[in-house]
């Protein structure tokens, strides 16, 4: 216990010291390395009026103020952060909305298409990992359908459902259900036969041996396959939110860039990264709670 405690504080020390040093070179690149430009000389009304006859205003640049550009600095990065924080539910209509009222319509879009996944893909697994007959028959569909892409299923999807949100939540659906599948399928075949022939010899019922049995042996896996659904899904949802717009996390990054707000946009990357390590965490701490150590 000691050395894991001790394994622990060297670790998080580690990741503090490189997030320092990352800090630390976005400072240094960000810096204005460019010496300030050389105060340029008073023009005489006639040069200016000669400068205009040839289609160029030299006043018109004095005037103007200097436009922002390059990457945003860590002072500008933590004013738009504290600002997104200070109010992150605010609604002023379809195009400005708080980025945890956005990213709450992703979550929610996420967490029902990925409940109907679970609740297709584990009964199924389970159904597919018992019998040989309906594996091999199932088989050749889901090597077929697996491979695609989820956000091809997108074109589709608005065809026939012409609903973005629920679209949306269909291709959740498409791209988390074969992880489990397959999972799912995969722990309830790997079930030691000494412990399914001790059920036969008990006379323990089919269902009883489903959840008693099989289902605290095949746990650790299915719930690895859940993980790897999950963590799917949060990376498809942005980039279908960014496709279809509207509303999201996604659609946040997008409309973001359409206004040329970079620190917004990088705010919401990480806001993005930081969500998505908290929900693969939770299934982490899920396997970890089912798991068996001998």
């Amino acid at each position: 216990m000691g050395f894991t405690r001790s394994l622990g504080f060297r670790a998080g020390l580690l990741s503090a010291l490189i997030l320092l040093l990352l800090l630390a070179v976005w400072h240094v690149a960000t810096l204005s390395a460019a010496p300030a430009a050389a105060a340029a000389p008073a023009l005489t009304p006639e040069q200016i009026e000669y400068a205009k006859l040839m289609g160029k205003d030299p006043t018109a640049g004095a005037a103007a103020p200097a436009a922002k550009s390059g990457f945003p600095t860590l002072a500008q990065m933590g004013t738009v952060v504290v600002k997104n924080l200070a109010s992150p539910f605010y609604d002023n209509g379809p195009n400005d909305k708080g980025v945890g009222l956005q990213l709450g319509y992703s979550l929610g879009r996420v967490g029902l298409g990925y409940l109907l996944a679970a609740l297709v893909a584990i009964p199924l697994g389970f159904v597919i990992g018992m019998s040989p007959l309906v594996y091999r028959a199932l088989d050749p569909f889901i090597q077929v359908l697996k491979p695609i892409s989820p956000l091809a299923w997108m074109p589709l999807a608005l065809y026939t459902i012409k609903d973005s949100s629920i679209s949306g939540i269909f291709v959740i659906f498409i791209c988390s259900v074969w992880p489990m599948l397959i999972n799912t399928a995969f722990g309830v075949a790997s079930v030691r036969r000494e412990w399914l022939n001790v059920a036969k010899t008990l006379e323990v019922s089919a269902l009883r041996r489903a959840f008693e049995v099989i289902l605290p042996a095949a746990a650790p896996t299915i719930l690895t396959g859940m993980r790897i659904s999950m963590g799917i899904a949060w990376l498809v949802i942005v980039a279908a939110e960014m496709l279809v717009g509207g509303t999201g996390i996604g659609y946040f990054v997008w409309n973001e860039w359409n206004n040329l707000s970079l620190p917004n946009v990088i705010f919401a990357i990480l806001v993005i990264g930081v969500v998505g390590m908290l929900l693969d965490l939770m299934f982490a701490r899920l396997q970890k709670a089912v798991t068996y150590v001998d």
